[in-house]
């Protein structure tokens, strides 16, 4: 007999063995089966007229696991040019989806089953001129090198690809210490640096910008890889050109793709500096697009102007307080029921609107008003019988296919149809001709849908529902669509966040465009070709550069449009996101980005709204919008506010012509227009994660206050001078990466320049137009205390009306400054491109102010145009002092260096000029 103590024992032993068994079972049964074994390279040759590498691969062993493997593949490989390399995986017997020639232009690899002129490929690598192609045959994988160091920048071997028609996996291998950015669009809580094991899911969706590390507006897979071994930088970016959906996993140490459709096609861009990569990458997918200069001026909108007297409102309360203001937009407050290309007849009435706009366009404002892709299905509605008529809506089992948004019931355009871009085009000429509107909004165009699924015009009940305060509650009658595998895929992407289903609030994954091509395959398309139509709608009228507004965005929509971050809160944290959100869109090719200031909704508090104006003065597209439910945030509201706008709307408004020459150098080189700080000091690794501050160019540092009744900012300065643009008395002289912590009382913001840097300012005024015309100050910036050192600046000048913005005699300018200081001897000079339009606009200079020199100015001698400049004795030194932050000093000792302003100049900013003077010693 067992003693009751044996027995317990016994019982609890017995109880581990079966959990120990169940848990192993369960383990087993828990692990997920093999997804794939991999390919083996059966053949490799060479085109010999310089067509790159053609290979075939062959699955090693089939699995079931999300479908069958495609058994044979096709790898094209081509040094498409010195710094970037392709590499093209597909079916090797059938065509497969890929982001359409027509609407992305690129080089297109050979068809399926193309023969070609070639030789057998023996060597185990590829070199081009940057970049070196190596493989290994079975299994198959693949590498890419740098060739002046070795190093591997992408290796697929650390796993096992997979190619199947509805998943496509491949890996690399990275080092630790990689420091990687991109892959969104999303909203990264811990800065623009990418986060080991954070969920990265590409899929356009329509949820608000609150929502972190989930799936937004756009679909960008490309990531920017900076590496910095041995004290050298180096910078290379990663392009997975695909359109399906994709979760992409980074541990740390590997990147892992998982694609839903479509092809591998990997584009490599060797760099090696951070302004090189993008100069590569929008090589290939577009140019930044050229904006108008009133543009980069300031703009106010709000979705709940009821009528036309509170926008008039709104323009003189800014006007009263003295704030710049360029564009006043509407929201859909400005539709007939919510309607596109309309006007509601009783609160924004024709004629009372054209007075308006003749008004505000007589003093160089603009307006913008908004429009939404779904089209109102209304018998009465003319777009809606023109769409019909042309046949130009997205199909489900061969009818349009039914969706709702702001005004009920709605069909889709399908731009991917001719005939649904013509139409489009069509109907913006013909709103443009009842409204002159100065350009357009695209919103809602991931596509946004109330509704899910299959949907029918309810026969019980009215939709939309009379007097809703809840327009956005789907009033159709829907049911969901599960029975295919494109509404219901073998493998899930982490949609929304929490694995949604494809068709999710959108327009269902198997309804079809033209020429049967699936919206599972176009669907993070639809707001980038939307975007193309509308450019070429507004580029035909009149002739002049487009300005266009997309919330959804895609791999080369840059080229055609401006982008704001979506539906942020009035938040400290929202405020603090906005920051990477915007340098991440650099990245992208999309320089001309911002946040709803002050936030979308709630109410945001006088102080955030404070803080939020004194960074998004510095957006480089720059709105304050809001929600109807929110109280009025208009700049005016709180006097606080106002001066804060004042003070940074200001400093912006002289920065003007600084700014559009950012916007040059983005549509002819790629250049951000913000930067994280590493793109100017990429061997500065502490500035790496950076994401407090930021540049304009590459040497004006912001430096904005992020958190609640904080009277001070901890800023980081790689080494160097950095002067105050708003006292240039003040100097931080950084020389490593301790924070300096800076005065910003409540109506203050830090933006400083580096010193070896010429910066051109205008006066600056309450709207472009003006300021654009004001004679020009050069700003000047030495090292601290300096007898050696360069400086060196440039500004591009033209109507802004061309579509075109490049140079060309009579129509632009570009000029460049030189200064050098050696010695005692200071000197100044320019060199002019094409002078004659800056000569015509009688563009002059009138000040020329230099930093961080010793001593005082005497003996100013002037030349234009290689003669001695008469006006010269007109010109004058003004000297003061600036005094260096001790803290950044050793032994807290105080210096000082002399700023001097050569002011009373009148030099044509179209001429070259010289000027130099001596530097005494002053006692």
């Amino acid at each position: 007999m067992l003693s009751s103590s044996s027995s317990t024992s016994l019982l609890h032993l017995a109880l581990c063995c079966v959990t120990t068994l169940f848990a192993l079972h369960f383990c087993a049964a828990a692990k997920p089966p093999k997804v794939g074994f991999g390919y083996r390279l059966v053949s490799i040759e060479e085109s010999t007229n310089g067509g790159g590498l053609i290979g075939y691969l062959q699955v090693k062993q089939s699995t079931s696991t999300y479908g069958p493997d495609i058994p044979h593949l096709r790898l094209f490989v081509k040094h498409e040019t010195q710094d970037r390399l392709r590499v093209h995986i597909t079916d090797a017997e059938e065509q497969r989806w890929e982001v359409p020639y027509d609407l992305l232009p690129r080089e297109q690899p050979p068809p399926p089953g193309a023969k070609a002129s070639s030789s057998p490929f023996t060597a185990s690598q590829y070199a081009g001129g940057d970049l070196i192609f190596s493989f290994a045959s079975d299994p198959f994988t693949f590498a890419v090198r740098r060739k002046s160091n070795g190093q591997t920048l992408f290796d697929s071997s650390y796993g096992t690809m997979v190619f199947k028609d509805q998943y496509l996996e491949i890996s690399t291998h990275l080092p630790k210490t990689a420091a990687l950015y991109g892959l969104g669009e999303n909203t990264q809580p811990g800065g623009i640096r990418l986060r080991p094991n954070d969920p990265y899911t590409l899929y356009t969706t329509d949820i608000s910008a609150i929502n972190l590390n989930t799936d937004l507006y756009g679909s960008h897979p490309v990531y920017m890889d900076l590496r910095n071994e041995g004290g050298e930088a180096t910078a290379h970016a990663v392009l997975l050109l695909n359109s399906n959906g994709m979760d992409v996993f980074y541990t740390g140490s590997s990147l892992t793709y998982k694609v839903i459709g479509g092809v591998l096609d990997f584009y490599f861009f060797a760099g090696p500096s951070p302004l090189a990569v993008v100069d590569q990458y929008t090589t290939l997918i577009g140019r930044p697009a050229p904006m108008p200069y009133w543009a980069l001026g300031f703009h106010q909108c709000r979705w709940g102007y009821q009528n036309l007297s509170v926008v008039e409102g709104v323009v003189e309360g800014y006007r009263n307080a003295q704030i710049p203001l360029d564009v006043i937009w509407n929201d859909d407050d400005h539709m007939d029921a919510a309607k596109d290309f309309t006007l509601d007849p009783v609160n924004y009435p024709r004629p009372k609107l054209l007075e308006f706009l003749d008004r505000i366009h007589s003093r160089g404002m603009k307006y913008i008003v908004l429009i939404d892709p779904g089209i109102a299905v209304n018998s009465s509605y003319d777009v809606y019988q023109r769409g019909m008529a042309k046949d130009v809506f997205i199909k489900y089992e061969g009818e349009p296919y039914l969706a709702q948004v702001w005004p009920g019931p709605v069909y889709f355009p399908d731009y991917l149809n001719p005939d649904g871009v013509s139409w489009w085009i069509d109907e913006i000429a013909r709103f443009h001709e009842l409204v002159p509107v100065d350009g357009l909004w695209i919103d809602m165009n991931e596509a946004s849908n109330f509704c899910t699924g299959k949907c029918e015009l309810p026969t019980n009940h009215s939709c939309p529902i009379p007097g809703s305060t809840t327009p956005w509650v789907c009033c159709l009658d829907c049911k969901n669509l599960t029975d295919t595998r494109w509404d219901d895929p073998p493998y899930k992407i982490n949609a929304s966040g929490s694995r949604a289903p494809l068709g999710f609030k959108t327009i269902a994954t198997s309804a079809t465009h033209y020429n049967g091509i699936l919206e599972y395959n176009a669907h993070s398309l639809y707001g980038f070709s939307e975007t193309i139509a509308t450019h070429k709608a507004l580029q035909g009228l009149q002739g002049k550069r487009p300005f266009i507004l997309s919330r959804s965005t895609f791999v080369g929509s840059g080229a055609y449009a401006a982008h704001w971050t979506g539906d942020n809160k009035g938040t400290w944290d929202d405020l603090r996101y906005s920051i990477s959100t915007m340098l991440n869109f650099g990245l992208f090719g999309m320089p001309m980005v911002g946040s709803d200031i002050c936030g979308f909704y709630p109410a945001p508090t006088e102080e955030l709204c404070n803080r939020w104006i004194e960074l998004g003065a510095f957006y480089p597209f720059s709105r304050d919008h809001a929600n109807f439910a929110s109280p009025r945030q208009e700049l005016y509201q709180w006097e606080s506010v106002a001066e804060s706008a004042r003070n940074a709307l200001g400093l912006r408004y002289k920065l003007l012509p600084y700014l559009y020459t950012l916007n040059y150098e983005a549509h002819t080189t790629g250049a951000p227009m913000a930067r994280p700080v590493f793109f100017s000091f990429p061997n500065f690794t502490s500035s790496y994660g950076l994401s407090t501050q930021f540049l304009l160019g590459g040497s004006v540092m912001v430096s904005p206050v992020l958190k609640k009744a904080a009277t001070s900012v901890k800023a980081m300065f790689p080494p160097g001078t950095w002067y105050s643009l708003f006292d240039m008395t003040k100097a931080v002289v950084s020389q490593d990466d301790r924070y300096v912590t800076l005065d910003a009382p409540l109506n203050a913001v830090n933006v400083h320049v580096y010193q070896n840097t010429i910066l051109p300012l205008q006066r600056g005024g309450t709207i472009s137009t003006e300021a654009r015309t004001t004679p020009f100050t050069l700003v000047v910036a030495f090292p601290f205390g300096a007898t050696q050192g360069d400086a060196k600046g440039s500004v591009y000048v033209d109507d802004d009306v061309r579509p075109e913005m490049k140079l060309a005699e009579g129509e632009a300018s570009y000029i460049e400054f030189y200064s050098t200081v050696s010695g005692s001897t200071v000197k100044v000079w320019s060199e002019v491109e094409m002078g004659s339009f800056s000569l015509e606009k009688g563009l002059l200079i009138e000040k020329v102010c230099v930093l961080g020199l010793q001593g005082n100015g005497q003996g100013l001698a002037v030349e234009v145009d290689d003669e001695p400049w008469a006006a010269a004795a007109g010109a004058h030194f003004t000297e003061s002092h600036a005094a260096m932050h001790q803290e950044k000093l050793e032994g807290g000792n105080k210096r000082t260096s002399m700023i001097v302003e050569v002011g009373g100049l009148s030099l044509p900013l179209g001429k070259t000029f010289s000027m130099t003077w001596k530097m005494g010693i002053k006692e």
